[in-house]
Order: structure tokens, then C-alpha cells, then sequence
């Protein structure tokens, strides 16, 4: 094979080629060298193939290259809460964990993603300052059913909605009714639906104070399980594409399974805190561990890991919730809950995994493919011809322990701080662009404002 003929490539325009003894492909993890053609995977070639005339090779050894990661649930809170987080720490923070795409949650920024033009305030915050490639959803709210179908086609990739009090006055939950018409209204573009699945009437006010027990009491499994099999009736009925988010009861599981047997569009999600965390490891007054729905027990850990083996939950992503330092006050009643991981998931979710017996590839499958499929983004997610050239190099048995004046985001609160976790992000690349080498950023923003189907 000559420098001129690489696999039928020819030399026109090939630009780099990264090679690597261990390539994460739809096909299984092997030893290959992809070449890159402005900005998209133009092949993935044996190991050994000739670099094209002109083109740069990137020869990383050992280090597994995967396909850029997809993290479908980021709240970056910008504009109107960006001393919580903002679209230039937060996707600092995505490239040096190696997501290469993010969509950013239609709440906890001001004005909500609640109306075409409160989308484009949206935008306009994040023009020039994301490093990795950002998407938006919109909201489902009380009155804004008339907005919904303008947001689609404006490009939201779909609708949040909360069945239980958000957290934020300006992002109100929908009732029972209110559910019904949004899910219909959504269901007749053929959009996606994606919900914070607790019922109201589950949920009962914390105790205040330091004790985790008395907060993990005020949300039960029960909140979820319940709110799980109303979506699933009202899918069914309406036929409807519907999407479970940060699922931490297990006891819905069989629900879920047995909805998709029965051919019910429903997907869901859990996220790196809980298949990662227990509760019986949360000391009293660490609210840096509070999240809603709650991380709950080791054996529901366990289960929720079972789920995942078996398909039942499709994907695993963030839930990056960000706050500023102060509002993690020591009391679990009033702290703010969420968890910042956006950094950390990876080696987070690797380290559980392969001490569990899952592979590279199965990491790849739950964080990059099934999020870039729920979110109808073809041209990410895997290393394959056709797709953009994303790419997280990662040392998958270097371990470190989390320091957080090492993050990214903006406030550096995290629940993994102290852990030791395997799994070293190298480098990230963004449509064959190095946009993060071991912490530094030497591209700048380079990221582009995705919307549906482009």
C-alpha cells in the first residue's frame, strides 16, 4: 500500500490520522488508525496502513481513543445564574473529561428555554465561549403549550418537564392535566418529552438539619416508581416519545422493561452518582452529596447496574447541577441539590465498571452512542466513516485522586473529592481538533451551537 492509496483514501485531503493499539468502534475495541477528513472520520483503517501525503499522524500507543462523549443533562445556568456555572467553565470542564457534545438543560438560567426568544437569549449567551459542541432543550411549563412546536422548530432537541416542585420559581412543574396536553402537543410533532419522574405526592418536607437518612426519607423510591407508571400510561395512550431522567430507583425497572416490551417509546437515563455512590457513605452535613432524586442504597446501586447490563436503561449521563459554594450549606433541607460531575464521569463510571467486569466498550455504549441516538444525533457517538471526529484519548488504568482545585467548573464542589479513580483523559478532540491536552485548552472555544438534525 503506498502513501498515495491508503484504503481507497487517495491523498486528497486527508489532515490527520490518529493511531492507537486500542480504537473503541462500533465493532469492538481493536488496534486501527482513523484518519480524518475535514473535521469527520474519513475511514478507520488497519493499524499499520501508511499516513496519507500531508497528513499528520497522532500515534497515541497504549491510550484507548473512544468516541467523544454525549452528555444529554448539563445545567450551565447561563445567562441570569452564571456565578452557579457558565457556558465557558462549563464546557472547559466537559472537554477535560472528554464530552465533546453537550445539551444544556432549559432551567436554572434566566430566562427559562420556555420560548423561542428566551432560546435565543440562550444562544446568543453561549456564542463564542463553548468549547465543545452545545445543544439546547426546551421547556414544558404551566401555559406555555403554544410555544412548544415554534421551540421544536427553532431546533430544541426536546421538552423537560418536572412533575414536582423544580427547585426554581420560574420553572414551574406540570399537574396531572397540564402533563396530558404538553405530552400530546409534543407527541403530535413527533418531539421528545424527557421528565423529572417524582410524584408530588410521594415527596414529604426534610427535617432540617445535618442527617442524610432524614432528606433520603423525604423522597422514597416510591415518589419515583409511582411517577414512572403515570408517564407510562400517558405514553401508551398517547403514543408519545418519552424520556425518564436521573432514574435512582431501581424499583422501577421492571416497569420500564416491561413498557418496552409491550412497545411503549419510553427511554431512560441514571447518572454517574448513582451507580458510583451509596448512601451509607454520606456523612452527615456533606450536602455536596445531595442530589434529587437522592442517591440511595448499595443494593439499589446494584440493581441499577443490573438494568444497565441488561438494556433496560439506555444511557448514563451527568446531571451536571452546579451551585456556588455557598448555597452547600450543611443542612440537607435547605442545601442546593445537585451534584457537579460534567469532569469526572468518565473515569467515575470506568472505574465502577471495569471493577464490575464491563469493558471500554460498554462505557462507550451507555455515554456516547445511546445519548447521541436519544438526541437524534447521527453524525456523533461512534468512530465510524461519516462521523464527526470526536474523540477522548484516555489512559484507562492511570488513576488519580480528585482534587477539586483541579476542576474546571466554576465552583469546585464535588461529591468525589479525595476518591481515587482510574481513567486519565489525555486528550479530547473536537472535529479533528485537539481542544484539550492534559488540562490545557490550546484551541479556545471551538465548539459550534447545535440544533435538531444538524
Amino acid at each position: 500500500m503506498s502513501d498515495t492509496d491508503v484504503g481507497g483514501l487517495g491523498s486528497g485531503g486527508v489532515d490527520l490520522v490518529l493511531r492507537s493499539s486500542r480504537v473503541v468502534t462500533p465493532d469492538g475495541t481493536r488496534a486501527a488508525s482513523v484518519a480524518v477528513r475535514g473535521g469527520r472520520i474519513a475511514a478507520v483503517l488497519p493499524y499499520g496502513s501508511a499516513v496519507p501525503a500531508g497528513a499528520r499522524l497522532e500515534d497515541v500507543g497504549d491510550d484507548a481513543v473512544l468516541p467523544g462523549l454525549v452528555d444529554t443533562h448539563v445545567h450551565v445556568n447561563d445567562p441570569g445564574r452564571t456565578e452557579w456555572e457558565g457556558f465557558w467553565t462549563a464546557t472547559r470542564a466537559a472537554a477535560a473529561g472528554g464530552v465533546t457534545t453537550l445539551i444544556d438543560m432549559p432551567l436554572n438560567s434566566l430566562p427559562p428555554t420556555t420560548t423561542v426568544g428566551h432560546l435565543r437569549t440562550k444562544q446568543r449567551a453561549a456564542r463564542d465561549k463553548a468549547h465543545v459542541d452545545t445543544g439546547f432543550w426546551g421547556g414544558a411549563v404551566p401555559g406555555n403549550v403554544p410555544e412548544l412546536r415554534a421551540l421544536h422548530d427553532a431546533g430544541v432537541f426536546g421538552f423537560k418537564c418536572f412533575l414536582s416542585p423544580s427547585g426554581v420559581e420560574e420553572f414551574p412543574e406540570l399537574g396531572p392535566d397540564r402533563l396530558a396536553r404538553s405530552m400530546a402537543e409534543i407527541a403530535g410533532f413527533g418531539g421528545l418529552l424527557i421528565v423529572h419522574a417524582e410524584d408530588p405526592r410521594r415527596l414529604t418536607p426534610p427535617r432540617p438539619g445535618p442527617k442524610y437518612a432524614d432528606f433520603l426519607a423525604s423522597r422514597p423510591r416510591d415518589a419515583e416508581n409511582r411517577a414512572v407508571e403515570q408517564l407510562i400510561g400517558l405514553a401508551r395512550r398517547l403514543d408519545a416519545r418519552v424520556h425518564i431522567l436521573h432514574l435512582s430507583s431501581a424499583d422501577a425497572l421492571p416497569l420500564i422493561a416491561a413498557a418496552k416490551d409491550d412497545g411503549v417509546r419510553i427511554t431512560a437515563e441514571t447518572c454517574p452518582h448513582f451507580l458510583t455512590l451509596t448512601a451509607e457513605e454520606v456523612p452527615d452535613g456533606a450536602t455536596e452529596f445531595k442530589c434529587c432524586p437522592p442517591i440511595r442504597e448499595a443494593a439499589n446501586r446494584d440493581a441499577l447496574w443490573a438494568g444497565l447490563a441488561d438494556g433496560t436503561i439506555d444511557c448514563v449521563v451527568s446531571d451536571h447541577s452546579p451551585c456556588t459554594t455557598a448555597l452547600k450549606t450543611s443542612d440537607f433541607a435547605s442545601a442546593w441539590g445537585g451534584i457537579s460531575s460534567l469532569q469526572l464521569g468518565l473515569p467515575a463510571i470506568w472505574t465502577e465498571a471495569r471493577r464490575r467486569g464491563h469493558t471500554l466498550d460498554d462505557v462507550v455504549r451507555w455515554m456516547s452512542a445511546a445519548p447521541a441516538r436519544l438526541a437524534g444525533l447521527g453524525h456523533k457517538g461512534a468512530i465510524e466513516a461519516g462521523r464527526d471526529a470526536d474523540f477522548a484519548v484516555l489512559a484507562p488504568d492511570a488513576a488519580f485522586t480528585v482534587d477539586p482545585a483541579r476542576l474546571h467548573h466554576r465552583n469546585q464542589v464535588t461529591a468525589y473529592a479525595g476518591r481515587t479513580l482510574h481513567g486519565v483523559v489525555r486528550t479530547t478532540w473536537l472535529r479533528g481538533r485537539c481542544v484539550m491536552a492534559d488540562g490545557t485548552f490550546p484551541a479556545g472555544p471551538a465548539g459550534l451551537l447545535l440544533e435538531r438534525n444538524n
